[in-house]
Order: C-alpha cells, then sequence, then structure tokens
C-alpha cells in the first residue's frame, strides 16, 4: 500500500509519498480502504512541530485524523458482518494514519455513510461538520441575528454560512479574495467581503448596511478577528474556534474590555464542545445527518494522496476553498 510518511519536522515537503506495508486492525478495530482522507489545519501545525494545545507526535509518522472508505479487515472482537461496508471515521487525537490507502480506525469510532452521502462529504463531516454542528449549537442563532462569519470561504466557514442562513439570520462573510467572496455568496450569504483589500473595515460597514453584528463567528483571530468583533454592538456575542492568522492565537478580550464593549466572548471548541448533551459522537452523527438531508452541502477542495505536501501548501497560504481532502489513486491500494 501507499502513505504519505513524516520522518521529521518542518515545511511540507517533509511529507513523503511512500509504499509501506498495510497495518493489521488489533483486537476491537478495522481496516479502512481509504477512499478519503480529511486534511485539517491543525495537521500542519502538527507536521511543522508546532504543539498547539497537542502533543507532538512521535515520527516516522502518518499523518492524518479522517478517513472514509470500506472496511476490508477486521480485529479479534469484531463483527465480520462489518466486511465491505462504507464507513468514515474520526481516528482520534491520539491516533493518526488517515492518509494512507489503507488505515486503521477502532470499530467503535465508524459510523456508516448515509446513502446519498458521497465519502469526500462525509470525511467533511466527521471533524469539520462536527465542530460546525457544535458551534451552532452554542451560538443559538435566530432570525433577528446579524451574524458575520470569518474565514467564510474555509471548510467550518461555508458550513457556518449555511447553518446561520437556515436559522434566519442574515449572514456576512469575510473571505480572502474575489474567488472566495463569490463562493461565499453561493452558501446564501447576504453579503461577502474580501479582507485581502485594503479598507475592508468600510466594506464590511456597508455590507452590516451601516448596522453592527449581532453575532461573529471567528476562526481566524489575530487582528483580522479582533477587527471582525469590533463589527458587534451592545450585547453582540463573540464565539472564537480557530486561530488561522498569521498571528497563530485566538481573539481574545479583557474583562475590562467587555465591559466596556457591552459584549460576551467565549470559546465554543474544547472543553466546551465536548460538554454538550450526547458528546461528540452525537455531533458526528448529527453532521452526517445534516448532509444527508442537505442541511449542509461541504465546499470540498481535493488533491490526490501523492500530493499531500501541495495539499498541506495549499492550506497554509489560503489557496483552498472549503474542506481539504485528500483522494488515494485507484492503482495505489494494492
Amino acid at each position: 500500500m501507499y502513505a504519505v510518511r513524516q520522518h521529521v519536522f518542518g515545511s511540507p515537503e517533509t511529507l513523503v509519498y511512500e509504499e509501506v506495508d498495510p497495518p493489521s486492525p488489533g483486537p476491537g478495530e478495522v481496516r479502512i480502504a481509504v477512499t478519503a482522507a480529511g486534511v485539517h489545519l491543525m495537521d500542519t501545525v502538527l507536521r511543522a512541530g508546532r504543539e498547539m494545545g497537542m502533543a507532538l507526535p512521535a515520527l516516522p509518522m502518518t499523518p492524518g485524523r479522517e478517513a472514509a472508505g470500506i472496511v476490508d479487515a477486521v480485529g479479534e472482537g469484531v463483527d465480520a458482518g462489518r466486511l465491505g461496508t462504507r464507513v468514515v471515521a474520526y481516528l482520534g487525537h491520539e491516533r493518526n494514519g488517515g492518509y494512507a490507502t489503507h488505515a486503521v480506525a477502532r470499530a467503535d469510532a465508524l459510523h456508516r455513510i448515509p446513502d446519498g452521502v458521497d465519502d469526500d462529504a462525509a470525511v467533511a463531516m466527521i471533524g469539520t461538520g462536527r465542530t460546525a454542528v457544535g458551534v451552532l449549537e452554542q451560538a443559538a442563532l435566530t432570525a433577528e441575528d446579524v451574524v458575520l462569519v470569518t474565514a467564510a470561504g474555509g471548510g467550518m466557514g461555508t458550513l457556518l454560512v449555511q447553518g446561520a442562513r437556515r436559522a434566519g439570520a442574515r449572514v456576512v462573510g469575510l473571505a480572502g479574495g474575489r474567488h472566495k467572496t463569490g463562493a461565499v455568496l453561493e452558501q446564501g450569504a447576504d453579503g461577502a467581503v474580501d479582507y485581502t483589500l485594503a479598507g475592508w473595515e468600510r466594506r464590511l460597514g456597508e455590507a452590516l448596511r451601516g448596522g453592527p453584528s449581532t453575532v461573529v463567528l471567528d476562526g481566524v483571530g489575530g487582528r483580522l478577528g479582533r477587527g471582525a468583533a469590533e463589527s458587534l454592538g451592545a450585547g453582540g456575542r463573540h464565539l472564537y474556534y480557530g486561530w488561522a492568522s498569521d498571528e497563530g492565537h485566538f481573539t481574545t478580550f479583557t474583562e475590562a474590555e467587555l465591559v466596556a464593549y457591552g459584549i460576551t466572548s467565549r470559546l465554543v471548541v474544547g472543553p466546551s464542545l465536548f460538554a454538550l448533551p450526547g458528546g461528540i459522537r452525537r455531533l458526528e452523527e448529527t453532521a452526517l445527518a445534516w448532509a444527508a438531508e442537505g442541511r449542509f452541502r461541504p465546499v470540498v477542495h481535493s488533491f490526490p494522496l501523492s500530493r499531500a505536501a501541495e495539499a498541506h501548501l495549499a492550506l497554509e497560504t489560503r489557496g483552498t476553498l472549503g474542506k481539504v481532502v485528500l483522494r488515494p489513486e485507484p492503482d495505489s491500494r494494492k
């Protein structure tokens, strides 16, 4: 089989496409013949050797924590009836191996892929989709809200735009470049602003029709996230979940600033996400169900598995639209 291997931390070029022995599932595990593997921004952070709240993996290793495909082997204690099933799984924070033609997952982490949901969409739902569901649940949006979504052209951002519109809110997205702002509008946003252009703050004011936002869903952080949050009026809610900016940190406020601005601000991933009723598995089930119902329509930017280094570079330089997915070449699964 083939896998993307990393032997040292560093630039995207440290990801090497190699032929390796296929893994064998242990007790309570299955092996998946991978058809789609999810790429996450955290993958690029760990590849570079930065912890950012997660321990660095031991090297050499195969990255990737999201995989969809067909069960082609089962370990001890696993029902053989699972063989041949289309599944998707989040492999786990401590487990990797998704960037490969075959990956091992815990049997209790599997979800059957619903009819009508393709493998790319399924792998987009198992990590990014579940987080989007959790963020939307905590945001509790209504038709009275004016929502500003940062990184609105990304995998999370496109789903949040869709979810906010379904709640009846008026939605404005911040994205980098004409191509992305156009895509944000296609997802149902009422307005889209290109933050790479000078004077974007004025354009944001125009998109908000001269009034404040009531909710900011911030996956960017840094100065851009701060600028977005400053669009909030009194009583506004700032919900942050990411740090995709070059500064690499969340947008946060001091208690004095929150009082002065009359807003609230809270982190909606990590402990707050895990504490939602039903836990992470319920969020995964909901995301997959929403995809099957058409409530979520994930935008996917795919690359061949052998070009994982290119995918990482494109993601880091904001050259992707939607969720980044790696697809193994058909003749590489032997």
